[in-house]
């Protein structure tokens, strides 16, 4: 069974109906009002017959641009030369002309409409042995036509082009405010982590402490359970304010402040509430910290207070917070009993690395040649690179 054609859109029965009317209009107007029977030859059946084949195929100038091209161009090419009254059968081929070149179809297009122009006049010269002056004018016309149709072709082709790239720019957009909503994602995760690690080791160590005390001395066991009642409240504290942070996103910014190491001798009491004595010692001029900077250091500490607590078994840990002129340096030791060979990466270790990575930095962990464990980290101040620690200086406390 044959397929049937295609529908002709809106657009093109419109366009087949007005072009029908101004053809066969302005054919029978002709013949109506300036007769001219020594020249003009009757258009009944034939010249009508040649309006209808070239009007009636641009229903599928859409889906058929060169298919109706070639037949409406044939038919109106055809229909002068034989005699007929001059009407505006001419118009259908402007408009596939048109359409063709505006649709991509250049080459075919211009040989078509050229082709059009050298058989007309090819046919007058050899029939009528003469040339008419008006062909200039219509082969000028025909230039006209088809670069109009070169003009819009690229325009709407130029238009294509800068609505991908509008596309692309807005997907790449997207793209970086998703990857920037990870980052914050990731980032909070391990801030939950850090004071969750910390303090809920605090309050275990703690409440261990108050059930071992409570019937033989009350009075510690109270404290243990003070301190407890203290780092569980900051714990909530924190907790509420990152939770806040990802509730209220119209907000222009956090209500807390970034934790720094303005903030050191607090983890440094808590831990000393926990029954581990820490020393906090500041070496060179405390500056101003990019933010970044002093969130990781903060953080670099908090989880290697969090890990002597947890796992180091130390009485005593030590944090040194050295300031250079282009380098900051932390580094947290204890006196516990380490680890046997290099440490195995958990998420406090990675998430160290990682953090100290973003804002260009380092953080090596392991146990020291005596006994103990020690975590340094190293940050970049001013965007310079990391400094290198001399190797015979670590080797000697390794």
């Amino acid at each position: 069974m044959a397929a049937l054609p295609p529908r002709p859109t809106r657009a093109d029965a419109w366009i087949t109906l007005v072009l029908l009317f101004v053809s066969l209009g302005s054919t029978f107007a002709v013949e109506l009002v300036d007769p001219v029977p020594s020249v003009n030859r009757d258009p009944w059946p034939w010249g009508y017959a040649l309006i209808l084949a070239a009007c009636l195929p641009l229903l599928w100038r859409t889906a058929w641009p060169c298919v109706t091209a070639l037949a409406t161009v044939l038919a109106s090419t055809l229909y002068y030369p034989l005699g007929f009254p001059d009407g505006m059968v001419m118009f259908c081929a402007a408009v596939m002309l048109y359409t063709l070149v505006r649709r991509g179809y250049r080459l075919f297009g211009w040989a078509l409409g050229i082709g059009q122009f050298l058989l007309v006049n090819a046919y007058e010269i050899v029939m009528v042995s003469a040339f008419r002056p008006e062909a200039v004018g219509l082969i000028a016309w025909v230039i006209v036509l088809l670069c109009a149709g070169e003009v819009v072709r690229w325009r709407q082709e130029y238009m294509r082009a800068d609505r991908e790239r509008e596309a692309e720019s807005t997907r790449t957009r997207e793209e970086e405010l998703l990857r920037r909503a990870s980052e914050e994602r990731v980032r909070l995760a391990r801030d939950v982590h850090d004071t969750v690690a910390h303090n809920i080791s605090l309050i275990n160590v703690q409440a261990g402490t108050a059930l071992y005390l409570m019937e033989t001395e009350p009075e510690r066991a109270a404290e243990a359970l003070a301190t407890i009642k203290q780092t569980s409240k900051d714990t909530l504290t924190e907790l509420r304010g990152m939770l806040g942070v990802l509730r209220a996103v119209d907000e222009a910014a956090p209500r807390a402040p970034v934790p720094g190491l303005d903030r050191v001798e607090e983890l440094a009491e808590g831990t000393r509430g926990a029954g581990t004595d820490v020393a906090v010692e500041v070496a060179g001029a405390p500056g101003h910290l990019p933010a970044g900077t002093g969130s990781a250091a903060y953080r670099t500490v908090q989880e290697s207070l969090t890990n002597v607590v947890r796992h180091s078994g130390a009485s005593s840990a030590k944090v040194r917070i050295e300031y250079r002129p282009s380098l900051l340096v932390v580094e947290v030791t204890d006196d516990g009993h380490g680890t046997v060979g290099p440490p195995v990466p958990g998420n406090g270790i990675t998430g160290m690395r990682e953090r100290a990575a973003l804002v260009g930095g380092t953080v090596d962990a392991g146990p020291l040649r005596g006994g103990g464990f020690r975590v340094r980290a190293r940050f970049p101040l001013n965007g310079a690179g990391p400094e290198s620690a001399p190797h015979d200086e670590e080797a000697r406390t390794r």
